[in-house]
């Protein structure tokens, strides 16, 4: 059996054990007012609470429509740089519990100077990286329920509304892995769900599904339910799993979500060459905390 048919068949099983979702109906209307010589958008676009940004948070999709003979695309003011490079790409990351403010206030700066995607830190150090991006163009991005995903949907949603209204646009949380393995969607699901109902239109979810501890066939429930449950992206790793992105686990989630979601690749990622790898692979995103280095480095074949 093809890996494609498997993806299809497990992913048809999560689906069918759980309750239709209320947009479907607007889903498949959606498609029809979209549909012309049997081809129909993307219907992620309906609910896609980032609109005018798909610059800087689609930069892979983005250069594929440029590609395609797209002469312009549309921005929100303000936009902030477009390099024809890996930064728009790189959500410039520092997780480490022991980060100080002065290597949190050096992030930032470089974000700001390089025009990442996004700085991606810990939710006591939002506030302040909120204020000193202000204006950037770069996104401040937060963890929730992290690292384990073991924290109530309860507190999830205290920590994604806090988060947001401290100045996160983007929110990174951790599924509830053990009920994933236990088979338990419905819980899987409601846990996104209410995750992402409270970003609203106020900040982009990505889903960690901790692919490390995952088989493939979790990895595919693990995306299927994030895309059923209005999730933006789903995400490899924490980086304080026991493993981070391979090139494996992105092509097997981007199979899974297609183009409707990002994939984001984290944990790991060191070298130039291993991210273009992984955006090759199906990756929108990359977490690093060596994102400059990556940014230094000559591309392979390059001098």
């Amino acid at each position: 059996m093809r890996d494609d048919e498997i993806i299809e068949r497990v992913a048809s099983r999560v689906l069918r054990s759980l309750e239709p979702r209320a947009h479907t109906g607007s889903h498949e209307e959606f498609a029809r007012l979209t549909r012309e010589a049997g081809r129909a958008d993307d219907a992620s676009c309906m609910w896609c609470r980032g609109r005018g940004e798909c610059h800087r948070r689609r930069p892979v999709t983005t250069r594929r429509i440029l590609d395609a003979g797209a002469c312009r695309v549309s921005a929100r003011y303000p936009a902030g740089a477009v390099e024809n490079e890996l930064a728009p790409c790189i959500d410039h990351t520092l997780l480490r519990p022991e980060a100080t403010y002065e290597q949190v206030a050096r992030l930032c700066g470089e974000a700001s100077q390089h025009q990442f995607a996004s700085v991606c830190l810990n939710p006591v150090h939002v506030a302040a990286a909120a204020e000193m991006l202000a204006g950037s163009g770069v996104a401040v991005c937060t963890v929730v329920g992290f690292p384990l995903g073991a924290t109530t949907t309860e507190v999830k949603v205290t920590e994604t509304r806090q988060a947001i209204d401290n100045g996160a646009s983007e929110i990174d949380m951790v599924i509830h892995v053990g009920a994933l393995k236990s088979g338990d969607f419905a819980s899987v699901r409601d846990d996104i769900e209410r995750v992402a109902d409270a970003c609203g239109r106020e900040a982009l979810l990505k889903v960690i599904i901790e692919a490390a501890l995952l088989t493939d066939e979790e990895k595919v429930q693990a995306c299927a339910i994030a895309k059923m449950a209005a999730a933006d992206f789903v995400k490899t790793s924490t980086g304080f799993g026991p493993g981070g992105a391979t090139i494996a686990d992105v092509a097997l989630m981007r199979r899974t979500v297609g183009e409707a979601l990002g994939v984001k690749a984290a944990g790991g990622i060191r070298d130039r060459e291993t991210a273009e790898r992984m955006i090759q692979a199906g990756a929108d995103r990359i977490g690093a905390s060596a994102s400059i280095q990556i940014l230094r480095e000559s591309g392979p074949g390059t001098p």
